[in-house]
């Protein structure tokens, strides 16, 4: 994610010889990185990271909002004042049996102009199944988009969720507009998902159970699934002058401050769980020990040890400092700020861009960690987390119940192939798998 006023610099060397190695590069892609899919599981992937036994539908949808303020038209002097928000969505569900797998999504880069297909396995406008089936909202960074995680969105449908993802306005590839439009609308475009699937009168909406429901968001999606959960912001936020990007017009970020009336408006107990993948905002102050403290939902935290855009150091303030729930930390050795949320990187942003004159490809990868290993680890305990949380499948707590540190876990079985007593290994993980990888549990009041 890009700082308010932070450039995207042009890489150092020759446009022939990179374009040359660049396209060596990808003759020698592998056919899956050619194909774009979203939908790969590497043979080490931890238990849970395997799909469920749903065939997986798609479908696109619009969710209106005919009252809210528009920030980009106050930032420009105009009086505050309501105007339509449209947010465009996928939503992906459990489809009906025999759904024949296979779809393409047409989408852009990170650069807002470079077409780029992207494959997976749900079926466009399916049948859904028959059940009932829980709430997932899936909120991008800034800037990003709708498919940016639909690696989670098909295998969490797969596993009995109705799960939905925006194109925020003012935040995606397309459409990448002042940040204080973000900071005031996202909490509240998670509120109009949220609403909005509750609302849906059609096949797919008789199999949503929106009163059991969750948050996933990234970055900036982190950023507002924090509020949404109950996290108000601070007095050094809502009052602060400068830098221009953190400030709102007319006082408007006044709505999310810790302990107001509009922020008690905004949370919702159909809400029960909270994932926050790099949420951005604590190293600049948008929270306080008081506010984090107000977030009473269960809440899963995802981080890079080397995060450079939303500092880990800072994701390990909100882990300390929330206080009012029972709250884990998932962190990923030496990772930097991609870590899990995105897509693998698509062949196209190894090219590079005429507009950004860079390529795209370190919008979506990690200089140490392979993306799609990462994003079967978050598949793996994003299931378990929403599974425990919105399924009430006690069985799950064994999955989020491990030795801190990864390196630290013991494989250990007796002759009959059964785990003895001093086995600690993290539990759905292969032996000399967990590698890499701390996760660290606080109980509410900790």
């Amino acid at each position: 994610m890009l700082q308010p006023g932070q450039s995207a610099a042009r890489p150092v060397g020759g446009d022939t010889v990179r374009h040359l190695l660049i396209a060596a590069t990808l003759l020698a892609a592998t056919p899956a990185l050619a194909q774009n899919r979203i939908d790969l599981i590497r043979p080490d992937a931890p238990e849970l990271a395997r799909p469920g036994p749903h065939a997986v539908g798609v479908r696109a949808a619009q969710f209106t909002d005919p009252d809210r303020i528009d920030v980009i038209a106050a930032m420009g002097g105009a009086e505050p004042s309501p105007a339509l928000r449209r947010i465009t969505a996928e939503i992906w569900y459990p489809a009906a049996e025999g759904t024949e797998a296979g779809t393409t999504y047409d989408t852009v880069l990170r650069d807002g102009t470079t077409a780029v297909a992207l494959e997976g396995r749900a079926a466009r406008d399916a049948d859904p199944a028959d059940g009932r089936f829980p709430l997932v909202i899936l909120s991008h960074g800034y800037p990003g988009n709708r498919y940016l995680m639909s690696h989670l969105a098909e295998n969490l449908a797969s596993k009995g969720y109705v799960v939905v993802a925006g194109d925020h306005p003012e935040s995606t590839y397309d459409d990448q507009q002042a940040f204080a439009s973000t900071l005031v609308n996202r909490a509240v475009d998670q509120r109009l998902l949220l609403d909005g699937m509750a609302d849906l009168n059609d096949a797919v909406g008789a199999i949503t159970d929106a009163d059991r429901a969750a948050v996933i968001g990234y970055s900036m999606g982190g950023y507002g699934a924090l509020i949404f959960g109950g996290a108000g912001l601070s007095r050094t936020a809502i009052d602060r002058t400068e830098p221009a990007g953190f400030v709102p017009p007319d006082g408007l970020l006044d709505r999310h401050a810790a302990g107001s009336d509009t922020l008690a408006q905004l949370v919702d107990p159909r809400i029960r769980a909270v994932v926050a993948i790099a949420p951005w905002g604590r190293q600049y102050e948008f929270w306080d020990a008081a506010g984090l403290g107000d977030l009473e939902k269960p809440l899963l935290l995802v981080a890079g040890s080397v995060d450079d855009v939303s500092p880990y150091e800072s994701i390990r303030q909100i882990f300390d400092q929330a206080t009012g729930t029972r709250r884990h930390l998932l962190t990923f050795d030496h990772a930097n700020h991609n870590a899990a949320a995105p897509i693998p990187a698509p062949a196209e942003s190894w090219q590079v861009s005429d507009s950004l004159g860079r390529a795209t490809f370190d919008h979506y990868a990690d200089p140490v960690w392979d993306t799609v290993r990462m994003n079967n680890i978050l598949q793996h305990f994003s299931t378990a987390f929403l599974d425990l949380h919105l399924k009430d499948d006690a069985g799950r707590a064994d999955y989020l119940d491990l030795v801190a540190q990864s390196d630290d876990g013991v494989w250990s079985m007796d002759a009959d192939g059964r785990t003895d007593e001093t086995h600690s290994y993290w539990t759905g993980f292969a032996d000399r798998s967990a590698k890499g990888l701390s996760f660290e549990t606080r109980e509410a009041g900790e």
